[in-house]
């Protein structure tokens, strides 16, 4: 079955074709726009930017978290659902927000932490109060494991899962002799989802917030709620302290029941145009088509991450290697037929914890304009729902941290520690290793212009500024037609007004070509023919497997990232060049 054909229930009925047409702009708050002076983004700062990104384009503003929390991640760690930290403004000024962007015809998605809270937030100061607290099994408590009685070697902590943020998972809590998991930092313990309690609590919240006015929800790490309550131990590979837990807490047993009991207590009966969007490290892509089947009310989409680990030694981040177009093509082509018939894709290439994306797929020397463009058109004319990430719309790039002191993140930091005092790396090796893919790459600040800090905050920020904003920023590109910023409208506004990028089928072309990214998508009446080339050199382009090849030499250009140039051949693509052209039936 092509996507044309899919049943009215999986592609353009009214609840889902308005997503389907949408474009999602992220926004990490402490990063994006300083009002005050502190340094630190916020609310406030939002607002100001509001007619900048109505002007963008996009539909939707997904917030990462500003829920009050201590801030050991950076906002993931929440110590109250129902309130907004003194770092980013008020509960009123959210409420400001959501008006303007609905004023605006945008909407507004909250990040949902509900994998885990702060150890700040009362449920978990109630929990790890007393052994026999209500709440005590609230999150994920055992006692030390019997070191006497186990194989040699063997630690106290329960199992021998690792943390993603370096060291155990568990947390020794001297008060009542017992540990608590924490898949991320020991400041994150995990919620006991297999308690009823919990899950009400959740729900509940869910639904404080869609009352307010909001929109939805992106859901992080929502494929972990569910683990083998066993909690059994995991393989360790080699050069590795703990084992893999990941077998145990991903895409547990009850994900389908909770993602389905979570539809009826919040989203069921609501009208209106709502968004889920579950982040699901480690997904598949069968797994992908039952959480976004519509018919079994779970999520709208999921965020997968298997394109974002191709560059990586066996998914290990701080081993990075070289990035090969044709597994790229493998990746998300497998992506897009697998979920051609029910379910829907998000599309990325980065967000707050991956790299930016020019610097890691593009080009950020010579091309970057170039490749910037290039790659949100690649992006964007794929059958799902794009996000920008912000500052990608302008084509920022990686930052150069001199030493382990310019850092901020957690996941750095951590793995810097046990990197050079536990597996015997120099600060030298593991600085290189960090390099390319570390998280603080995408939370420099947002570049608005060439002055201090560029535009950003008038006090000393958080993060240091990329010393590029003199002349990559908004200032420079706003008003410019032939920016990158001018060109993220431009196939913003094609997919609003194509049917066939939102709708049409999609198939991949030249998968074996090493520096080509080629594929159609099309619709009855109108067919697509996108050209990539992520390289630097000129390629041509054999169209031998896209059916009437000879037809797109006079087909019309509809979209490209060089000038028009009609003495430039139509398969002929000079360095990181984009070429979309269309053809109408019977034109």
């Amino acid at each position: 079955m092509t996507v044309e054909q899919a049943p009215a229930e999986t592609l353009g009925a009214p609840a889902r074709d308005w997503f389907q047409r949408a474009v999602v702009y992220q926004i990490y708050p402490r990063s994006f726009a300083d009002s005050n002076g502190d340094g630190i983004g916020d609310l406030r700062g939002i607002i100001s930017k509001l007619d900048y990104l109505q002007r963008l384009g996009v539909d939707v503003v997904w917030l990462s978290p500003i829920y009050t929390s201590p801030q050991d991640d950076n906002g993931y760690d929440i110590s109250d659902y129902r309130n907004v930290d003194p770092l980013f403004g008020t509960l009123e000024e959210l409420r400001e927000l959501t008006d303007g962007l609905h004023a605006r015809g945008m909407k507004l998605m909250m990040d949902l932490v509900v994998n885990h809270t702060s150890d700040e937030h009362p449920w978990f100061v109630e929990s790890r109060s007393s052994k026999d607290n209500p709440k005590r099994d609230w999150y994920w408590w055992r006692p030390p494991r019997d070191v006497a009685a186990s194989p040699r070697g063997m630690a106290a902590e329960p199992n021998n899962w690792g943390s993603a943020f370096s060291g155990p998972a568990w947390e020794f809590d001297q008060a009542t002799g017992e540990y608590y998991l924490h898949i991320f930092s020991k400041k994150q313990p995990d919620l006991n989802w297999e308690n009823p309690e919990v899950r009400a609590a959740v729900y509940e919240m869910m639904n404080w917030w869609l009352d307010r006015g909001v929109d939805g929800f992106r859901m992080d790490v929502i494929n972990f709620i569910s683990k083998d309550t066993s909690l059994p131990d995991g393989p360790i590979a080699d050069g590795k302290l703990y084992g893999d837990g990941t077998p145990f807490y991903i895409d547990g047993p009850r994900m389908h029941e909770f993602l389905q009991e979570m539809h009826r207590e919040v989203f069921a009966g609501r009208t209106g145009e709502l968004l889920t969007v579950g982040e699901m490290p480690g997904v598949t892509v069968e797994e992908a088509v039952l959480y976004t089947d519509p018919a079994r009310a779970e999520v709208d989409m999921v965020f997968q991450f298997e394109h974002v680990a191709l560059d990586q030694e066996e998914g290990d981040k701080w081993r990075p290697k070289k990035l090969l177009l044709t597994e790229l093509k493998q990746t998300l082509g497998r992506w897009q037929d697998g979920l051609a018939e029910r379910g829907w894709n998000s599309l990325y290439w980065g967000n707050h914890d991956q790299a930016r994306a020019v610097s890691r797929f593009g080009d950020d020397g010579t091309y970057r304009e170039l490749s910037a463009k290039m790659l949100a058109g690649i992006l964007h004319l794929h059958r799902g729902t794009p996000y920008v990430y912000q500052g990608e719309e302008l084509g920022m790039t990686n930052m150069t941290f001199g030493a382990i002191s310019d850092y901020r993140d957690i996941e750095v930091l951590n793995h810097h520690r046990e990197a050079t005092t536990h597996l015997g790396h120099t600060d030298a090796e593991v600085l290189a290793a960090l390099a390319p893919l570390n998280r603080d790459n995408a939370r420099t600040p947002v570049q608005w212009d060439a002055s201090r800090h560029a535009g950003f905050t008038t006090g000393a920020p958080w993060i240091a500024v990329n010393p590029n904003a003199n002349h990559i920023n908004a200032a420079a590109q706003v008003d410019d037609p032939d920016s990158v910023f001018s060109f993220y409208r431009t196939v913003i506004a094609l997919r609003h007004a194509e049917p066939v990028v939102s709708h049409g089928n999609f198939t991949m072309l030249l998968p074996d070509h090493p520096h080509v990214y080629a594929f159609t998508r099309a619709l009855p009446e109108t067919t697509l023919l996108v050209l990539g080339n992520f390289s630097g050199q000129d390629q041509e382009v054999t169209l031998d497997d896209a059916g009437d090849p000879a037809g797109w030499d006079s087909a019309e250009l509809v979209l490209g990232n060089y000038p028009p140039d009609a003495a430039v051949p139509r398969r002929h693509l000079r360095p990181w060049e984009l070429r979309v052209l269309r053809r109408r039936r019977g034109a």
